[in-house]
């Protein structure tokens, strides 16, 4: 049997909305970013240098 949505599925989503809307949740995405920046930090991203590299060839000894 195929599940349809039924009177009950659509009450549920209904009831979905209503307790997150009761959570305080936000659809906002500006709202959603400025929460996430307090749980989510993460530091600078250093600026890569090339290693030097010698010549083939010339081995240190």
């Amino acid at each position: 049997m195929a599940k349809g949505r039924t009177e009950d599925s659509s009450t549920q989503h209904d009831r979905f909305k209503d307790l997150a809307r009761e959570l305080g949740c936000d659809e906002d995405e500006a709202a959603f970013e400025r929460a996430l920046e307090k749980v989510a930090k993460s530091a600078p991203i250093p600026k890569h240098e090339p290693k030097k590299r010698e010549p083939k060839g010339l081995k240190k000894d």
